[in-house]
């Protein structure tokens, strides 16, 4: 079995350019990072990816195993510190660079606004092994 090309767009008053995300072995975990358990974007981005969704905040993992993060965060914390890190983020808030962290939050790196609507499989898929 291969993992899939997921493709996330911004949502309604969101920012970035879509994320491309294919998952690989040992870099595959979609870190659910919402302090709610592991949230609807994250879980979709997983059951298209082949990836493994994790609640990042009772599971946390090293930073080179996560394909990409799902974040909630409306402020500077979150929003900045992991494209610092260049993991693939995705907030479920919408808003653009700011805060301290403003130099990190770039497109292709970053992308807010998302809903579960805004996750699709990629036209090209780039999959890996499993």
């Amino acid at each position: 079995m291969t993992y899939k090309t997921v493709k996330v767009e911004k949502g309604r008053g969101g920012w970035g350019t879509p994320l491309l995300i294919t998952p690989v072995p040992g870099k595959d975990k979609i870190s659910s990072i919402t302090g709610g358990g592991i949230h609807p974007v994250a879980q979709k981005i997983a059951e298209l990816s082949g990836g493994t969704a994790i609640d990042g905040f009772r599971h946390p993992v090293a930073d080179g195993e996560v394909a990409c993060a799902v974040i909630d965060c409306g402020g500077t914390c979150r929003l900045g510190i992991l494209p610092s890190k260049n993991i693939l983020t995705i907030n479920i808030n919408g808003g653009g660079p700011s805060g301290p962290f403003a130099k990190f939050i770039k497109e292709g790196l970053y992308v807010s606004g998302v809903r579960v609507e805004n996750v699709s499989l990629a036209e090209k898929q780039t999959g890996g092994e499993k």
